[in-house]
């Protein structure tokens, strides 16, 4: 019996029950794939509530929905007053990277803490994305804390009860998972999105606890930035950075219009064996405004034939 492990991406989420049926239903709509009904089993890697205090509620705002935030959502930034030094240098080079300047605490300003200005029309790809400025610019927002949270391993307290290493926490979850899926019988396949991505490599590269897996899908991944490469090593090498733990495939799927995806899009330059390019980039485009929408991209033609090759449905 084949299993699927999913792991989400940035920005809160609904809890993870619903989060995880959410993606089976996108997944089987429109005769789509319905694990259950095959004998495939999966779970979900569920890491939001280590970054946000308590779960997405509205059914408006789940997955399915066309946004991330609302425009009156306030994306608290003051964490970035209290870094210092190479940590700054970092949030500083993908904040320039990602396009956007973000607000001063009290919310009135367009600042960086270095001073230094970052043109928000510097990337033309980026701005060429369908989508109101406030909604990329608290998207950016949303991406740069989750990621810097996560590979600087920030002790963060969602909660007043609840403190976490955020890496290892999220490491912990990740690694548990495929424990449990790997004693099973059949191919054990990592579906990923986002920042998931992002977490999903670097278990699979850089933890030694980390079992293999048959094949790893990426979907809307960020993976290509410069500066998440940086922090990736000394495990990753442009010539070396296809993972070990990977027994088969790693198909990287996007939309040119997905805004996390869309900077750097093709990974398999980034990421080579042994010096070849071995990574499966597959641009799959998706509807509507919101391209890098989970939902969109598991009813895509492309992203179905590749995920039931590799659970072996067409044998």
């Amino acid at each position: 019996m084949a299993n699927v492990v999913f792991i989400h991406g940035i920005a809160n989420k609904p809890e993870k029950k619903i989060l995880h049926q959410l993606w089976l239903n996108a997944l089987a709509l429109n005769d789509g794939i319905h694990l259950g009904a095959e004998g495939i089993e999966s779970t979900m890697v569920y890491w939001a509530d280590v970054l946000y205090e308590s779960p997405k509620k509205e059914m408006a705002e789940h997955e399915n929905n066309d946004s991330v935030v609302e425009p009156e959502d306030y994306i608290d930034m003051s964490w970035l007053n209290e870094l210092k030094g190479q940590e700054l240098d970092w949030a500083i080079k993908l904040q320039k990277q990602l396009g956007y300047s973000v607000e001063s605490p009290d919310g009135t300003d367009d600042y960086c803490p270095s001073g230094e200005v970052i043109d928000e029309l510097e990337t033309l790809d980026f701005e060429r994305i369908p989508l109101p400025w406030w909604l990329k610019r608290r998207l950016m927002k949303i991406l740069l804390k989750d990621v810097h949270h996560y590979l600087f391993n920030v002790e963060y307290s969602p909660r007043t009860d609840d403190t976490f290493s955020v890496q290892d926490e999220i490491r912990n979850r990740f690694i548990k998972a495929l424990e449990q899926a790997r004693k099973k019988e059949g191919p054990l396949i990592v579906v990923s999105h986002s920042m998931g991505t992002v977490i999903a490599y670097d278990c699979l590269t850089r933890d030694p606890r980390c079992p293999k897996i048959d094949s790893l899908i990426t979907i809307g991944s960020p993976l290509g930035l410069d500066e998440i490469q940086d922090k990736l090593q000394p495990e990753w090498t442009r010539e070396n950075g296809f993972p070990g733990t990977i027994m088969e495939n790693w198909f990287n799927i996007y939309d040119r219009l997905d805004p996390v995806a869309s900077l750097d899009p093709n990974l398999s330059n980034d990421y080579q064996k042994q010096g070849a390019e071995v990574i499966k980039d597959i641009n799959e485009q998706n509807s509507g405004v919101w391209r890098h929408n989970i939902s969109k991209y598991l009813m895509g033609a492309e992203f179905r034939a590749i995920l039931s090759s590799e659970l072996k449905l067409e044998e």
